[in-house]
């Protein structure tokens, strides 16, 4: 019998390839190449490691705050273009590949959400409990991603080069980033799980990130993309999302659906608004771009991602029947019986 293909499954083909590339790809195309995609992949992919074939863009955003933003403020320099350009075309770098895919690096890219996927599907085969967010408390965590995104990554880096805080402080989020230590440990590279002792500002944040680190690989298990939940990368897509063509989309009329929440049951981020609003509000800041919500969706046509008008894929109640012979909503493998309704993780 031929084999169902799926959009899962030209997800997870798509991130894998992509893990290897923003892992391993620096050793082919070699440093020069490497460097000048710099920020290019709108993804976690970690500039500590020395293998890579791209740098995440956090990285070259808070080295521009904190070697060039704040040190000009410093020596009460004319703050001139000189000085904004720079980080002006590290956004634009990010902004010309977001404007394609827009959310879909953190879905089909990121290689810390490929990791935390893959480790998610070995806790499903091993019938490990499902921990979820609840429709009514799901709210809670969503405020930390963007706290993230303005102490780590703008205001921190920007302290340190006005010279209030520790130069350590110049990259905060990438002292405390998993991906740090999971794309580094891929390619053998066991320095950055050292911690150092001379200075107590890099210890505390060494100590912070194993920490974190070895909690979202833990948790990945049991609960779906626990860290991409927190993810200043995250936020900085939904910054810019409404105004790239490819989203996803709903149906305005609301009696198409029968509000069976197996959308909200699919989705890895445990988004809501997908059960609840229609159309422009169901496409939400949490939202990965994965496209469960759409294959799990029994209403025909009533959830597509789209370019524009043009419809990439769209819900169907005949492919959601096929799809849920090889997993159901929640990931749970079709020959397993599917976890009890979700637990609370807040």
């Amino acid at each position: 019998m031929k084999q169902f293909l799926t959009l899962s499954r030209i997800r997870l083909t798509v991130q894998v390839a992509m893990l290897v590339f923003t892992v391993y790809g620096g050793a082919l195309v070699g440093h020069y190449l490497s460097d000048k995609v710099t920020g290019s992949l709108p993804a976690l992919s970690c500039a500590y490691d020395q293998e890579n074939s791209a740098y995440c863009v956090l990285i070259p955003l808070q080295h521009q705050l904190h070697h060039r933003v704040g040190q000009s403020i410093v020596k009460f320099q004319q703050f001139s273009f000189d000085y904004l350009i720079p980080m002006a075309f590290t956004m634009l770098n990010f902004l010309l590949f977001f404007a394609v895919l827009n959310k879909a690096f953190c879905g089909w890219i990121c290689p810390l959400g490929t990791v935390q996927e893959l480790i998610n599907k070995v806790g499903r085969r091993l019938s490990l409990p499902l921990r979820r967010f609840r429709m009514d408390n799901v709210g809670r965590v969503r405020p930390v991603k963007w706290l993230m995104l303005i102490l780590l990554v703008l205001a921190l880096p920007l302290a340190a080069g006005l010279g209030y805080t520790s130069h350590v402080m110049g990259d905060a989020y990438c002292q405390v980033c998993p991906s740090r230590m999971v794309t580094t440990l891929m390619t053998a590279n066991t320095e950055q799980v050292a911690t150092p002792t001379e200075d107590p500002v890099a210890f505390a944040f060494a100590a912070l990130r194993s920490a974190l680190f070895g909690f979202v690989l833990v948790l990945a298990l049991a609960m779906r993309q626990p860290f991409c939940r927190i993810c200043p990368m995250l936020a900085l897509h939904a910054v810019f999302r409404r105004l790239v063509p490819l989203r996803l989309t709903k149906g305005d009329s609301s009696d198409r659906c029968g509000k069976c929440k197996a959308c909200y049951i699919a989705c890895p981020m445990d988004i809501r608004e997908v059960v609840t609003e229609f159309g422009a509000k169901a496409f939400h800041s949490d939202c990965t771009m994965c496209g469960r919500c759409v294959e799990f969706c029994p209403d025909d046509g009533l959830l597509a991602l789209k370019f524009g008008p043009i419809p990439l894929f769209v819900s169907s109640g005949d492919y959601m029947k096929r799809r849920s012979k090889i997993d159901k909503p929640d990931g749970t493998p079709a020959r397993k019986k599917a976890a009890p309704g979700p637990a609370s993780a807040g």
